[in-house]
């Protein structure tokens, strides 16, 4: 189930708007099903600036790491210790407890992908 609430980048991050100026953002249900049990999470740190497209923490399963892409440019406000922890929490519930990082983000909120849009690029691969 794709959250409609939620907006989405093609390298499987979602997006929560806040309001204020701020968003949540994590990985997506198809990324950690693909990824397989998650054992370990890095993300960056409190006060750092990130920028949308490139990396800002990793995910590492039993299969594989994968890199996490700031799906928006900002400010780091808050960092979900709780992923870092358990990071479990990305498999079992992604679109809420396994939320990674609440940006305060530099200007308007970029177009990204409706759910519609992102579940038509994850059938089509």
């Amino acid at each position: 189930m794709t959250p409609d609430e939620l907006t989405y980048t093609a390298e499987h991050e979602w997006v929560r708007d806040l309001g204020d100026g701020v968003v949540q953002f994590g990985i997506t249900d198809h990324a950690q099903d693909a990824l397989g049990d998650i054992v370990f999470v890095t993300l960056p740190k409190v006060g750092a600036t990130l920028t949308a497209g490139e990396p800002c923490g990793e995910v590492e399963s039993t299969k594989s790491v994968s890199d996490v892409y700031a799906p928006v440019s900002g400010e780091v406000l808050r960092c979900n210790e709780a992923v870092e922890t358990a990071p479990e929490t990305l498999n079992s519930d992604p679109y809420g407890a396994g939320w990674l990082v609440e940006l305060r983000i530099d200007g308007a909120l970029p177009m990204l992908m409706t759910a519609g849009e992102y579940e038509g690029l994850i059938s089509a691969n």
